[in-house]
């Protein structure tokens, strides 16, 4: 059985242009979001760079085409094309082995055109139900208006007091929080636009991304400041990926942990990791197709 099965359950033949009808996959007749034509938006970002966003955001486009899901991914970040490269390494390797395995529909934007971006978003939401876009990890204006179309916009960040400055501030005697910080205002921002704009909602997660396997002081102090912030600014916490090597060497071959059939031998290490990913995607909370995503 192949890690798509290992992980999700059995799945059905996907071709690489993640073009199937909804009922060949079994989805509904209406946009993962519940209503008829309407992707459900999945935004990562983050204004940290080193967070394991591009990896996350890609291993979830992955998991969700795997289960049937029609899918399509949007990378904002035209310099470094993390998410870009990922699926053009994918792509080769499909061509190298000969076999289907699940894609998403991908594009970059060029970092400059305001009609482009407009364009592309829309063409991208058109007929699929998940939109996954990767954004850069600096200030960046497309970013925060995708921000803003988000239905899920997931924060990816180390257990450090260094990357939680950018959400919230913390007395440095006690570590209680003292206000939010810059980042949390601009998401509050754009959930103020959205909620004008249309009467949605943003489901703001804030991913605790490679995460060490011990337990330290300086941890539960993050995790505790996380609690505070997340009662003050309204996000959920929700466990990530670990600090693994396994997903650095993916990358040259566009593989991820669904693939596992394509690694050779796996040991404890991949085991651990397919159950990360697995508790990750449950945790997510994602409109499922009608094939669920766990069996």
């Amino acid at each position: 059985m192949d890690g798509a099965g290992l992980l999700w359950g059995p799945v059905r033949t996907i071709n690489t242009s993640n073009a199937l009808t909804k009922d060949a996959v079994g989805l509904s007749s209406r946009g993962s979001s519940g209503e008829p034509g309407k992707a459900h938006v999945i935004v990562f970002a983050n204004e940290k760079g080193g967070t394991g966003k591009s990896t996350t955001a890609v291993h979830v486009a992955i998991a969700l085409a795997a289960r049937g899901a029609r899918v399509a991914a949007y990378d904002l970040d035209h310099r470094q094309r993390t998410m870009g490269r990922y699926f053009d390494n994918r792509a080769d390797t499909i061509k190298r082995i000969g076999r289907d395995l699940p894609m998403p529909r991908h594009l970059t934007h060029d970092g400059e055109s305001l009609p482009r971006f407009t364009e592309q978003l829309d063409g991208l939401t058109a007929d699929v139900d998940f939109l996954v876009i990767d954004t850069p990890g600096r200030d960046d204006r497309f970013a925060r208006m995708a921000a803003q179309r988000a239905d899920t916009l997931v924060t990816p960040m180390n257990d450090s007091f260094v990357d939680f400055d950018l959400i919230g501030q913390v007395d440095p005697i006690t570590y209680k929080v003292t206000r939010p910080s810059f980042y949390a205002e601009l998401i509050w921002d754009a959930r103020k636009a959205r909620a004008k704009a249309d009467g949605s909602t943003i489901d703001w997660v804030v991913l605790r991304n490679r995460l060490q396997h011990i337990e330290a002081r300086n941890m539960r102090r993050v995790s505790d400041a996380l609690d505070q912030l997340a009662k003050r600014v309204g996000f959920r916490i929700i466990p990530g990926l670990g600090e693994r090597v396994i997903y650095r060497e993916l990358f040259p071959k566009g593989l991820t942990m669904i693939d596992s059939r394509d690694f050779g031998e796996m040991g404890l290490a991949h085991v651990a990791a397919r159950q990360e990913l697995r508790e990750m995607m449950s945790a997510l909370a994602l409109p499922e197709p009608v094939l669920p995503l766990f069996a």
